[in-house]
């Protein structure tokens, strides 16, 4: 018996969001996209029972932008389950391990989606045991233990159901969107948790502790320069002042980098090579298939970011339990940041003062450790992006062959071509390919350049491009929801 004869049982069995009989109304999905985005801030804001309040930090720390979720929060994994479920199903259906017809064989796609699920189940337990377990990250309140009449280790384990109920939750909402809804789930929860520190990062005022200046959004800090309640710590004529109205207290820079990649990313969108299509039964009716230059979108740079990211709490989990861990592997500070070693040098760039040593950063490290430390950041996102893009492009159904098939299938041709797959696939590998590469290593360069300049609210560079090219997709697919709507016979032509 193969593997797919021995887990059919369980794998067909998962349970799923049952999908729409027919077509979903788009006022009808516009609804559901809504219900579940309400949904999920409400449950961001529903804090795990039994953790201590102000204790323990957040493990994936400046990786929470792209992985959605709240530390402390019942949503305390985020997306983190399901993108590492992706990436093992991604490097084995990119190594053809799994002998899955995912195109063809709809037995073969009920099972790959039985496996993506499972797999998530199972990154949940491996993603929340040590959350929980490890101590330190989410410490058990002992008074409430003893008020309820258990130990810690009771208190513990119900902590832990909390944390794999939430990683339950976001997975079947996100599977409620990708069926019901307009776009995905991981998509809108990315949008959620970035716009949302964006907007933080914009406006923020503290009522509760005025005093504390560094808690001002951008907008309240110029005010407070303007009518003089705050000052830089030098004029601008000295080069103190520069750097706190460039880096500090202003964030000039963080202004113009967050502009930056929004016009960058809208642009790259927009580029693109559109190949001539005509209808083989109507004549007249022509149109273009285009291969933009970020053909794989930029999600496989969830996919990338989500590496370093198990790295990273590898790292700190063995920081916390292994009291001898050898010095070359790292050694970390008193906020769970690594130091030195291995853990550090693969430990991406998040802001300006991870690396800007000549500008008064780089957090007392040596200067040729902080260049070591951004070429491996970089060599990691521009060959990572190229290689999770080819992969995601051939388990997508995007490359040639599917593609070709896919117009093919619409009754559409090349002109100038003949009439059949073959010649519709030798076209599109002409450009294809090279794209995705293109596409993915530029892609992972502008997430470095973003960390490294820094942008508003602390936002990764990483969860900036992902907002910014998922909202623009999703403002695509919504205007193509919109035309269906309006002409049901281009929803029969398409499929």
């Amino acid at each position: 018996m193969s593997w797919k004869d021995t887990a059919e049982p369980v794998l067909t069995r998962m349970p799923s969001v049952r999908r729409p009989d027919g077509h979903v109304p788009f006022k009808r999905k516009l609804g559901w996209t809504a219900g579940i985005l309400v949904l999920y801030f409400f449950l961001t804001n529903v804090m795990l029972f039994g953790v201590a309040r102000g204790q323990g930090t957040d493990i994936f720390g400046q990786f929470r932008s792209i992985l959605a979720g709240s530390s402390g929060s019942i949503l305390q994994v985020g997306i983190g389950p399901i993108v590492t479920a992706s990436i093992v199903l991604q490097l084995l259906g990119g190594a053809d391990l799994l002998g899955l017809d995912t195109q063809n064989n709809p037995r073969d796609q009920e099972l790959y989606q039985g496996l993506q699920k499972f797999l998530v189940f199972v990154m949940i337990l491996l993603t929340g045991m040590p959350m929980v377990f490890s101590g330190g990250f989410l410490p058990v309140d002992s008074g409430l233990a003893t008020s309820l009449g258990i130990s810690d280790a009771g208190l513990q384990w119900i902590i832990f159901l909390q944390v794999f109920l939430g990683g339950v939750l976001i997975l079947y909402m996100d599977e409620v969107v990708s069926k019901w809804g307009v776009g995905s789930g991981v998509g809108l929860f990315i949008i959620a948790g970035v716009s949302q520190r964006l907007i933080g990062g914009l406006i923020e005022f503290p009522f509760i502790t005025p005093a504390n200046v560094e808690s001002y959004g951008i907008i309240p800090t110029w005010f407070r320069l303007l009518l003089g309640q705050e000052s830089l710590s030098g004029s601008l004529l000295t080069t103190q002042g520069i750097r706190d109205l460039v880096f500090g207290q202003g964030q000039l820079l963080a202004i113009f980098t967050t502009v930056a990649i929004f016009v960058i990313v809208v642009y790259a969108e927009s580029v693109r090579v559109e190949i001539p299509l005509s209808n083989a039964r109507v004549k007249g009716a022509r149109g273009r298939f285009p291969v933009k230059l970020i053909y794989a979108s930029v999600l496989p740079m969830i996919l990338v970011r989500a590496l370093q990211m198990n790295l990273q709490f590898l790292g700190r989990i063995l920081h916390s339990q292994w009291v001898g861990m050898p010095s070359w592997l790292g050694a970390y500070n008193t906020d769970g940041n690594p130091i030195s070693g291995f853990f550090y040098y693969v430990a991406p760039i998040q802001s300006p003062d991870d690396w800007m040593w000549f500008a008064g950063g780089g957090r007392g490290q040596e200067a040729i450790d902080i260049m070591i430390r951004v070429g491996v950041d970089l060599t990691v996102m521009v060959l990572g992006g190229a290689i999770f893009a080819i992969f995601w492009v051939k388990t997508t159904d995007m490359g040639p062959e599917a593609t070709a098939k896919q117009i093919h299938n619409s009754g559409m041709q090349i002109p100038g071509f003949r009439q059949n797959v073959k010649s519709i696939e030798r076209v599109l590998g002409q450009y294809i390919p090279q794209v995705t590469v293109i596409g993915g290593a530029l892609v992972g360069v502008l997430a470095v350049a973003a960390n490294m300049l820094g942008t508003i609210g602390g936002v990764s560079g990483t969860g900036l491009l992902l907002t910014v090219s998922i909202t623009y997709k999703l403002y695509e697919e919504m205007a193509e929801e919109q035309l269906m709507e309006m002409h049901p016979m281009m929803r029969q032509m398409f499929g």
